[in-house]
């Protein structure tokens, strides 16, 4: 196999897929304008795309998500690591992140889930200064190829509606009554 040279540099035999529109994600991290995640609990459920608040942590949905229903469980308090939490909130954040795996489950049916955490920038982490839980639903097929070749994610669903959806169906810990 022929290496090919990708960019400036001597070749190193890797394929490169360029994700550009990811920028604006991270560059939204990089601001002064405060953490994201701190503000969107003070406004409405359905504008910040919140689909259940308890005590200490509340879920929403994910801006960016890899597929429909994908949301993270975060605590309210701005902390970074999984060990600045207090017991209360850490049950708390599995009470709701399982809620949430049972929610999505009765709402969309998912094959498969990934459930985790980034803990820092090179870990993953664009927003690594506000601990969050992904959970992502998975179907058996979803990574598909139109993202890498059309530059296009395909998403059947609009956010506002998936909201809808797991909200109303949400009810467990943190269940939204508005």
């Amino acid at each position: 196999m022929e290496q090919r040279q990708h960019g400036v540099g001597e070749p190193d035999g890797l394929e490169r897929i360029w994700t550009p529109h990811r920028m604006a994600y991270i560059r939204e991290s990089d601001t002064d304008v405060g953490c994201p995640f701190c503000t969107i609990p003070s406004g409405a459920s359905a504008a910040g795309l919140v689909v259940a608040r308890g005590e200490h942590t509340y879920g929403v949905l994910n801006l960016h998500p890899y597929n429909p229903g994908h949301l993270m469980v975060l605590p309210y308090r701005h902390v970074a690591g999984l060990d600045e939490l207090t017991k209360d909130e850490s049950d708390e954040l599995m009470a709701l992140t399982q809620a949430a795996v049972r929610t999505i489950r009765a709402v969309s049916n998912p094959h498969a889930f990934n459930v985790g955490i980034n803990l820092g920038r090179a870990a993953g982490g664009s927003l690594a200064d506000h601990l969050h839980q992904h959970v992502v639903p998975r179907w058996t097929g979803d990574a598909n190829f139109i993202t890498v070749t059309g530059g296009t994610k395909t998403l059947p669903q609009l956010l506002g509606d998936t909201r809808e959806l797991i909200a109303v169906a949400w009810d467990g810990p943190g269940a939204i009554h508005e």
